[in-house]
């Protein structure tokens, strides 16, 4: 039955991603670059071939801590709700953090790279995200949540964030910044405009950005990429040079503070 459902969501996810590009060259909005789409699928592909892995990683992590839980939140429906709400709010910080925490934003360096913002965007992760993301998750185990309704929550939220990357929607009218993340909201989140810099981190759920005052709406077409520059096609440079990077200047910095002691 997962099989089945695994190749359904592969084939919608195919079929929009064709559209989109019909609609792009019909359009004449330049959304893909067939080299920067290589580059994503390439990402996806070995991504894909991680997640058993990954998904072994986080059960191994939830049973770890299951035994410590402090209550046992009884499952139904109203539970679900509650710990999709909650699980939203820790994506928000989650997401927050990788931006402004440099070595978890040389981690989500990735998915902002390209400069171009289109659906094989969506999937452009950083392999070793799929495995640092989800100790931000593990607290709620502890404090009683289901593990199956965070992972429930996880899954339905990444599969709706899919939808957001595209310029093919256009503003939603009352819709923008009340309670769910539209592509216009997230257009502005992946843009490097000075005004939309660190902005609209919500998942599924752009709430949580208007209680913490990060809401900005799209007012101006959006630029994308990151404001260092052009990281490259190159699927492993996009993957590993960031997190390379950080770590050469996290020595710089222990070198010169051990240098400054002596």
């Amino acid at each position: 039955m997962e099989a089945t459902y695994s190749k359904v969501f592969f084939g919608i996810f195919i079929s929009l991603i064709f559209a989109e590009i019909i609609w792009s060259l019909i359009t004449k909005k330049g959304s893909y670059n067939f080299k920067d789409s290589i580059s994503n699928f390439v990402i996806i592909i070995i991504g894909k071939l991680l997640k058993p892995i990954s998904l072994a990683w986080g059960l191994f992590l939830f049973n770890l801590v299951t035994p410590f839980q402090l209550i046992t939140i009884p499952t139904n429906l109203f539970t679900f709700l509650f710990t999709f709400m909650v699980v939203e709010l820790v994506y928000y910080w989650y997401h927050r953090w990788s931006h402004e925490i440099p070595f978890l934003w040389s981690i989500h360096h990735t998915h902002h790279s390209s400069m171009w913002f289109n659906l094989t965007a969506a999937g452009r992760l950083n392999w070793v995200g799929k495995f640092t993301s989800i100790l931000f998750y593990v607290p709620l185990v502890i404090l009683g949540f289901s593990p199956e309704f965070i992972t429930l929550s996880l899954a339905i939220s990444l599969l709706y964030q899919f939808l957001l990357h595209t310029e093919a929607i256009g503003k939603l009218g009352f819709l923008e910044g009340k309670f769910f993340n539209t592509p216009s909201a997230h257009r502005v989140h992946h843009a490097s405009n000075k005004g939309y810099l660190d902005k609209n981190y919500g998942g599924m759920l752009i709430i949580y950005d208007r209680i913490f005052s990060s809401y900005v709406p799209e007012t101006e077409k959006a630029t994308y990429g990151v404001t260092t520059g052009f990281i490259g096609h190159n699927p492993f440079t996009i993957i590993f040079k960031p997190i390379i990077d950080w770590v050469k200047r996290a020595l710089k910095i222990k070198n010169n503070t051990e240098f400054i002691s002596e």
